[in-house]
């Protein structure tokens, strides 16, 4: 059985991610989305919350399974099996980053490798960010967030402001 990781924030999860899901979903027998517990990003949902968003927005993918990981990509990855790590580059401006990611896993685990997809055009401007950002001025998110998770973002965004 062929295992890829896809292991990212996701704070929330995005159009983008789901299309990187989608895509990345269909070269593996079962794709592990691994929600990082990454304490230096100050994320807005707890891990928890993150976990079970992209569950909803997922539900209906075959192969597809949400967990959570604290540590080092590969070490995870190793510990479920996978072969692949998936990744997606918006920009030119993630690729090196990105590259020097995947060499210091590949060196780490060289039984591990890296496979990017490029977005698809329609979501190059899209991260969590932003997402967060449009939603906490009461912007229009419908075109950043999957519909399933619309109504968690915008609560998210009221709770923040209603705690200062």
């Amino acid at each position: 059985m062929k295992i890829g990781l896809y292991p990212g924030t996701f704070d929330p999860v995005t159009l983008g991610h789901r299309d990187i899901i989608i895509r990345a979903s269909s070269l593996v027998d079962k794709l592990i989305i691994g929600v990082l517990n990454n304490s230096s990003k100050n994320p807005w949902f707890s891990v928890e919350e993150r976990i079970n968003l992209i569950r909803k927005v997922t539900k209906d993918m075959p192969g597809v399974v949400v967990d959570s990981f604290d540590g080092l990509t590969v070490d995870f990855g190793k510990k479920i099996g996978a072969s692949v790590i998936v990744r997606g580059l918006r920009a030119v401006t993630d690729f090196e980053y990105e590259l020097q990611i995947a060499q210091i896993n590949h060196r780490l685990n060289p039984n591990i490798d890296t496979v990017f997809f490029t977005t698809s055009v329609e979501y190059s401007y899209v991260s969590s960010s932003i997402a967060k950002e449009v939603a906490k001025y009461g912007g229009d998110i419908s075109g950043l967030v999957p519909v399933e998770i619309m109504d968690d973002l915008r609560e998210k965004c009221a709770q923040r402001s209603n705690n200062g």
